[in-house]
């Protein structure tokens, strides 16, 4: 096969086409653009998971005097209650599940609190009496957290056992959700730029009809004739790509690193996780853009 006659059919075709070959790219640029954003979300659930649910605690409020729980009837939690619910963290039973614990008083719960919430209103009405003294559990597993709350939710002066993996659990969701709606839209994308790209074929097959015509007469293989057609269908997916690759990267440059992590106590994806989506969106772009241009014009040749 002459590869340079290939080739210059294949530029002959894009310059011919150049409209629609804009359109094939900027459609796979949107599309797969949603494709690594929703990479990009999974990656940094798995981040959030790994590192956040490690070290997720077991909460175990004790009662106040405004308490309404089934165990706070008697007000608040007395210092044998409080002895009661440390020497049932302390015992055989419980011990191989903790890790460590440690207690919270009012005026240490009320501190957290002030520089929690420093500068809101809360943090000028909130007083002392009204938190509740806590102890915070760190399990060896985390998911073995409904063994403390099954322990200690019935003991009196326990008003409830929260496990934090709950609000994270919250947080996942929202994420999850947000990366499955990337991945719907990049789906319908794909599918049009799919389309787009094998009526792009089409079109430009058809207006090289006569030429094929004579290539087949001469005895011209079908392989030679379909290659150009398929390079130029391998060109708009490649930069269409590359271009998405680089939306990634500058997603993850100058708006993750760049401001959430400067505005948000979290740990994000960083420029290496954006490098690893990159291949996968040249990948996914150019085998969309082959498979699609290889289909068309065979189609079309039957024709």
């Amino acid at each position: 096969m002459r590869f340079g006659l290939v080739l210059a059919e294949a530029a002959n075709g894009l310059r011919r086409n150049a409209t629609m070959v804009i359109s094939v790219v900027l459609v796979t640029f949107v599309s797969l653009t949603f494709v690594g954003t929703a990479a990009l979300l999974q990656l940094q659930i798995a981040q959030m998971r790994g590192y956040w649910y490690d070290r997720a605690q077991v909460a175990v409020y004790l009662c106040t005097a405004v308490s309404t729980a089934e165990g706070c009837v008697d007000g608040e939690a007395t210092p044998e209650q409080k002895e009661a619910v440390e020497a049932q963290l302390d015992s055989d039973t419980l011990d191989p599940f903790i890790d460590e614990y440690y207690f919270e008083d009012r005026e240490q719960a009320y501190a957290n609190f002030q520089d929690q919430f420093e500068g809101t209103p809360a943090a000028d009405y909130v007083t002392p009496d009204v938190l509740n003294e806590t102890f915070w559990v760190n399990l060896v597993d985390p998911s073995q957290s409904d063994v403390i709350a099954e322990s200690l939710a019935g003991l009196a002066g326990v008003e409830q056992v929260v496990d934090q993996r709950r609000y994270l659990d919250q947080i996942f969701n929202v994420l999850n959700t947000a990366s499955y709606t990337a991945v719907a839209l990049a789906a319908i994308m794909l599918v049009a730029a799919a389309l787009l790209i094998a009526t792009t074929i089409r079109l430009s097959a058809f207006s090289r009809r006569k030429e094929l015509g004579i290539m087949r007469l001469v005895g011209a293989s079908n392989r030679f004739i379909q290659t150009p057609f398929v390079l130029e269908g391998v060109f708009a997916g490649l930069i269409g790509s590359l271009l998405a690759g680089a939306a990634v990267v500058a997603i993850v440059v100058f708006f993750v690193q760049g401001y959430l992590t400067d505005t948000l106590s979290f740990t994000f994806v960083d420029l290496n996780d954006a490098l690893l989506v990159v291949p996968l969106l040249v990948g996914v772009g150019v085998l969309l853009a082959a498979v699609s241009a290889a289909i068309a014009i065979r189609r079309y040749l039957r024709v």
